[in-house]
């Protein structure tokens, strides 16, 4: 039964299938995408830029916990992907401005709907840890 989104594997060239990507496979490129978005960074700076744009700084500010290196490395893998605008402006301190571009504005939507979610849940989310805790320490 073919899929009713797209066309059956078999009608698929393999040109096709590696540009589609398929995310499963091993050494498909959307895997290290993948990782650039849903890393814990990733998804908290492309829902910080949803906002508009940001210095290094304030987004440095906005994102509890993060690490000028690791803030630095995933700001460079969005941009390199195509999801960030990267502006420096020539002035002394320099300042360097991000922004989604309009690929990253749709993956953003994307990621931002499951932290809405998981923030929606998290009542629910920590009752069921608390759960599975407590069965485990009494078994």
């Amino acid at each position: 039964m073919n899929d009713i989104s797209g066309p059956s594997a078999e009608n698929v060239s393999l040109l096709e299938r590696i540009r589609m990507g398929e995310i499963l496979a091993r050494d498909c490129p959307s895997r290290e995408i993948l990782n650039h978005v849903c890393s814990r960074w990733g998804v908290l700076v492309l829902v910080v830029l949803l906002d508009g744009t940001h210095r290094f700084s304030e987004l440095r500010r906005k994102i509890g916990g993060v690490s000028e290196k690791m803030l630095s490395q995933t700001l460079q893998s969005l941009e390199q992907d195509g999801f960030l605008d990267r502006k420096a402006l020539p002035v002394v301190p320099p300042h360097v401005e991000y922004s989604l571009t309009p690929l990253g504005e749709e993956v953003a939507m994307q990621v931002n709907g499951l932290t809405t979610w998981i923030e929606q849940n998290l009542p629910r989310i920590m009752d069921a840890r608390q759960t599975r805790k407590t069965t485990a320490e009494d078994s």
